[in-house]
């Protein structure tokens, strides 16, 4: 029974390490202050993405409909700076990001998951969306709105 139980944590934790849980890991960053720099040098849009990436239904969706796809990874390269402000349930987060989200929680007054709010080069918001039925071509169509104001 210990040689089974072993061999299924060691197959979980394989599991684990080849698939996307989180969306740092597909090239976002979760420092804020450092992406509003970046932003503000490139010219770039930031798009904040307020999840629950190990819990919430809408938001894992939204990953793998959206974020997690070709289009949008070419999208985000030349024209966002991605961060992920997550509020997961069963991993661990240092102190100082689990702040910063709650800072920029209240900030944004946010009220559920996923909310996406978008702010210019400046760091001023300039839109909010959420999930929507479409994948990436309606996604994009929305940041392209958003971008033209």
């Amino acid at each position: 029974m210990k040689k089974l139980l072993a061999r299924f944590t060691l197959t979980l934790a394989a599991f684990a390490a080849t698939t996307s849980f989180t969306l740092a890991a597909a090239g976002w960053d979760d420092d804020y202050d450092k992406a509003l720099a970046q932003a503000k040098t490139e010219k770039k849009l930031v798009l904040l993405d307020f999840t629950g990436s190990d819990w919430c239904g809408w938001c894992i969706k939204l990953d793998k409909e959206v974020f997690s796809t070709p289009e949008f990874k070419s999208y985000a390269k030349d024209k966002l700076v991605l961060v992920e402000v997550d509020f997961p349930r069963g991993k661990q987060q240092a102190a100082k990001l689990k702040e910063q989200n709650a800072k920029l929680q209240k900030e944004f007054s946010i009220r559920g998951f996923p909310t996406i709010i978008v702010l210019d080069a400046e760091g001023k918001k300039v839109g909010q969306l959420g999930y929507m039925p479409g994948g990436p071509t309606a996604f994009l169509a929305e940041l392209d709105k958003l971008k033209s104001k």
